[in-house]
């Protein structure tokens, strides 16, 4: 079994509708845009070793947005971790939206 998994950022996208790849309840999805890089960041943040790749989601292959390696952590399943992802991202876009006011 391998120690990592992969996290594309349409996983995350509120926007996007669960039959096209998004894998959290649209509550928890992330409005706007989302990059590999700040996913990378926000996992980071959550302590998660992150390696950010250049490559596209199956799905859309026309579009390279990049995906996240992350390195799996005991206990802690993909949902669990794409749950906490998004709830990081959130956090993290109202911080910035209160400070640019």
């Amino acid at each position: 079994m391998p120690d990592h998994f992969y996290v594309y950022p349409v996983y995350l996208k509120r926007s996007v509708p669960r039959s096209e790849g998004r894998r959290v309840s649209a509550e928890i999805a992330v409005a706007g845009e989302l990059s590999a890089e700040g996913l990378g960041e926000a996992a980071r943040a959550l302590g998660y070793t992150v390696e950010v790749e250049t490559k596209h989601y199956p799905k859309e292959a026309w579009k390279t947005e990049g995906r996240i390696k992350v390195k799996k952590r005991k206990g802690v399943t993909k949902a669990q971790f794409l749950v906490k992802l998004a709830q990081t991202l959130r956090e993290r876009a109202q911080k910035g939206a209160s400070s640019a006011a």
